[in-house]
């Protein structure tokens, strides 16, 4: 390769650089025509396969129908309107396909043979949130074909934002602690003992979202109160976050020792969480805190944001003698599972770019590069598309946690998030035309 490709390949993977939005466009454009095929006819998301053939043998988890509906709505405000079938596709399928009529709420899944999967998941309806509040940017945007879908509260995306925030505070909201249940039964009559953080994250996420498209303050006071635990349970783990938790809230340090690679409730830290945490916590940062007079407060919450950064990659990246983002750690910071998953990677690339705008630091705009250059040569999928969703710990394909690609969520919002108004969620800004995309 001689110094004029060498140079065009270096901007390929650097921020703001046309090349970059470029190949970020193509990424995305590849990601929203591998997932076409993610509905089942009543609306909800089969798991697909590694070229995007749906598994329908499998069951159908309700937290994917969300994001595929936030996904495909994120590429409708992109201008790509062809993307409306499958948003309404989507938004079916919340509104009607996982939805349990008799108990209120959703059901964790739909099995392959049409009954439910039992239990109800904080998870879940907070994904509902997120995507509910995409759904009404994208029918305030034209995507008429929302407005006749009917649930509980009436037709439309502004009805099943409305339902998705009532169920949620009804059901998992705990005002007392501040932070949010993780599971009931299928009833909602058994709450279990288990309290947990990844629940909580993506709950600020969907409040976050919910503030932007309610301007609703009480959401952003929910997001405060989650982050100010989060932030004081780090600072006594070395920024490392515990992410288990006893009904009273006491971390459970060694839970699922014995199930270390679990797919949601693993043991140990889990660096992803600290990166995605960091991002979180800083469009919280600049959202609720605009104004100069609150610039003290802004900053603490930035510079701890720089922290679990700070922490989560330098225990993760390339922590075992091969390049890549390891999938947990133990609490000193010892790889326990070392596969890399796709979505450690994406929250990677956003969260380096986000801290590079709110801070003007230059080491964040060069991890930025180095995790585009990982990306290319070991995740994108160039044959049949998407993102290779696990590999091991020599950079192999692997699916010991995470078979085929089900998910296009975090990988749409990586080739998004680091050109948007890091102050709001992504779906807002580029409905508010809050980006530098074009």
């Amino acid at each position: 390769m001689d110094k004029q490709e060498t140079d065009d390949m270096d901007r390929k993977y650097q921020l703001d650089a046309a090349e970059n939005k470029e190949f970020m466009k193509k990424v995305r454009d590849a990601l929203l025509e591998f997932g076409k095929k993610f509905a089942a006819p009543d609306g909800t998301a089969y798991y697909l396969g590694d070229d995007g053939t749906p598994w329908t043998d499998r069951s159908r988890d309700t937290y994917e129908t969300a994001r595929y509906a936030h996904s495909y709505v994120l590429g409708y405000l992109l201008g790509e309107k062809q993307y409306e079938q499958q948003a309404f596709d989507a938004m079916r399928g919340l509104a009607k396909g996982a939805r349990d009529e008799k108990n209120g709420g959703w059901f964790e899944g739909i099995k392959a043979d049409g009954t439910p999967v039992s239990g109800k998941l904080c998870y879940t309806h907070a994904f509902a949130i997120l995507a509910s509040s995409s759904l009404v940017l994208a029918e305030k945007a034209g995507a008429s074909s929302l407005s006749g879908i009917a649930c509980t509260k009436g037709a439309g995306a502004e009805n099943l934002l409305r339902l998705a925030l009532d169920t949620y505070t009804e059901k998992f909201w705990d005002e007392k602690s501040g932070l949010a249940y993780d599971n009931w039964n299928t009833e909602f009559t058994e709450l279990s003992p288990y309290r947990g953080l990844n629940a909580n994250m993506h709950s600020v996420e969907a409040f976050l979202a919910a503030y932007d498209v309610t301007e609703d303050t009480e959401y952003h006071d929910r997001a405060k109160s989650i982050i100010d635990h989060v932030i004081g349970w780090a600072k006594d783990c070395s920024w490392r976050i515990p992410e288990h938790y006893s009904k009273d809230w006491v971390p459970q340090p060694d839970f699922n020792k014995d199930h270390p690679d679990d797919q949601f409730k693993p043991f140990g830290a889990t660096p992803g969480h600290g990166i995605e945490w960091a991002r979180l916590i800083t469009q919280f940062a600049r959202s609720m805190y605009p104004d100069d007079a609150d610039r003290e407060l802004r900053t603490y919450y930035v510079e701890a944001a720089e922290h679990l950064y700070g922490r989560a990659v330098a225990d993760a990246w390339d922590s075992d003698g091969a390049p890549g983002l390891v999938y947990t750690t133990d609490w000193d910071g010892k790889p326990v599972v070392h596969e890399r998953m796709h979505w450690v990677l994406a929250e990677a690339i956003n969260t380096s770019a986000v801290l590079y705008r709110v801070t003007g630091k230059a080491e964040y705009a060069e991890r930025y590069a180095m995790f585009m250059a990982y990306l290319d040569r070991f995740v994108l999928d160039h044959v049949h598309g998407s993102w290779f969703h696990e590999l091991d710990r020599e950079n192999h394909v692997s699916g010991k946690v995470w078979p085929g690609k089900p998910d296009l969520y975090h990988a749409i919002q990586a080739t998004l998030v680091p050109y948007c108004d890091p102050s709001l969620s992504v779906a807002v800004a580029l409905a508010q035309g809050k980006s530098s995309l074009n």
